[in-house]
């Protein structure tokens, strides 16, 4: 390799290791659970409509399209749709004031703007295939708790821990360690996580995105008072949030499927 050629791959390195890591939720496996788990909650008519605009790509693989994409700079713009800043000790009703008064781009506007571009008879092919998979992957967003965080410290991104001994930030634990400690295929994990209670399964289909939300930042709010800057995190941490984590990837999968029902009903 010519001095040239190392010089371009080492300041391509130095970027990608640069790019804050909560544009990256739940990392590749925990997004395409997600995507698996709502694909066994969707109705006959809903299938037949994400098929016609996915074709042979499933649900789990377009989980990851949004994060994929980030290697094309000309959609930078999609950066600040993964997350929603929340400050904190607020309760129910600031949260929703607070979602209320925000005007920014994030997951919480985005969201619906998919939905209807989705339900749009006039949009196009490609218009669809864009907007099921932004979807699909703000649904999952949307239960990473650390998507929900203080923009003072980019959603734990500056809350620097150890994982496992390894050098690490509180929001990348959330992203991808605790996942991938479980030592699971993402089609081993859907199955292992869904077994949803009848009252939970009722329950989590319930709601409205502030609600979603608000779930989601009451989990980070409980992940904060936990976790503290240069904590050791290892067996402990994962005995303490496992429950947590695959109940939030278990909504997410369901949440997604209640919206593509809605939308294809």
């Amino acid at each position: 390799m010519n001095l040239s050629l190392k010089i371009k791959v080492c300041a391509l390195l130095a970027v990608a290791l640069y790019i804050p890591s909560n544009v990256f939720a739940w990392g590749i496996t925990g997004h395409r659970v997600v995507g698996k788990v709502a694909e066994y909650y969707l109705s006959a008519k809903a299938r037949k409509a994400v098929k016609g605009i996915l074709g042979n790509e499933d649900m789990a693989m377009a989980s990851n399209w949004m994060d994929f994409i980030k290697s094309d700079t000309s959609f930078n713009y999609l950066n600040s749709w993964h997350y929603v800043n929340l400050a904190a000790g607020l309760d129910q009703n600031g949260v929703f004031g607070y979602l209320d008064s925000f005007n920014e781009a994030s997951l919480y506007s985005k969201i619906p703007e998919q939905i209807a571009v989705l339900k749009n008879e006039k949009s196009s092919a490609g218009q669809k295939l864009m907007a099921l998979r932004i979807l699909i992957h703000l649904m999952g967003d949307l239960h990473q708790p650390m998507h929900t965080a203080r923009k003072e410290d980019l959603g734990g991104n500056k809350v620097n821990v150890t994982w496992f001994g390894q050098r690490s930030n509180l929001h990348r634990v959330w992203d991808e360690g605790l996942v991938d400690y479980q030592q699971l295929s993402y089609t081993e994990y859907a199955t292992a996580i869904n077994h949803p209670a009848k009252e939970q399964l009722s329950k989590w289909k319930a709601g409205t995105l502030k609600d979603y939300i608000y779930e989601s930042y009451v989990a980070c709010n409980k992940i904060y008072a936990f976790t503290k800057a240069e904590d050791k995190l290892s067996y402990n941490y994962n005995f303490e949030f496992v429950g947590l984590l695959n109940e939030q990837l278990l909504k997410g999968g369901i949440r997604l499927a209640v919206v593509l029902n809605d939308i294809y009903r």
